[in-house]
């Protein structure tokens, strides 16, 4: 997409939902370009808010993928067949341990809060 794509659909969602809208952005080259700060600044109702360029701190998919490697420390896979599904049982181990996924997240110091309670 361009950039004028992503006006067209922010504009229709301004439309739409006849309200400001706030979106947070990646640094992707078509996001920070000069025609899209130009076509921002137009739109008095429409914030950007751009993602830091990189950030491993505040991903927890970072401290995840950390974790794995540690356990491939002295790997000599034969084939990328036998790396790919020796990553699949860790990955598909790891969904079951609750904790140590709270561990990740909790380790970047960001919240996951549940819109219907505690």
């Amino acid at each position: 997409m361009g950039e004028t794509d992503y006006i067209r659909l922010l504009d229709g969602a301004h439309h739409l939902l006849k309200a400001p809208l706030i979106v947070v952005w990646d640094r992707l080259s078509t996001h920070i370009s000069k025609t899209m700060k130009a076509l921002v600044a137009e739109r008095d109702w429409l914030t950007v808010v751009l993602l830091p360029g990189y950030a491993p701190d505040l991903n927890p998919v970072e401290g995840l993928w950390a974790h794995i490697k540690r356990s491939l420390a002295n790997l000599a896979a034969r084939t990328l067949s036998e790396l790919e599904t020796l990553l699949r049982k860790r990955l598909k181990a790891l969904q079951y341990r609750h904790r140590l996924l709270g561990g990740f997240l909790a380790g970047t110091g960001l919240a996951l809060d549940r819109p219907d309670g505690p």
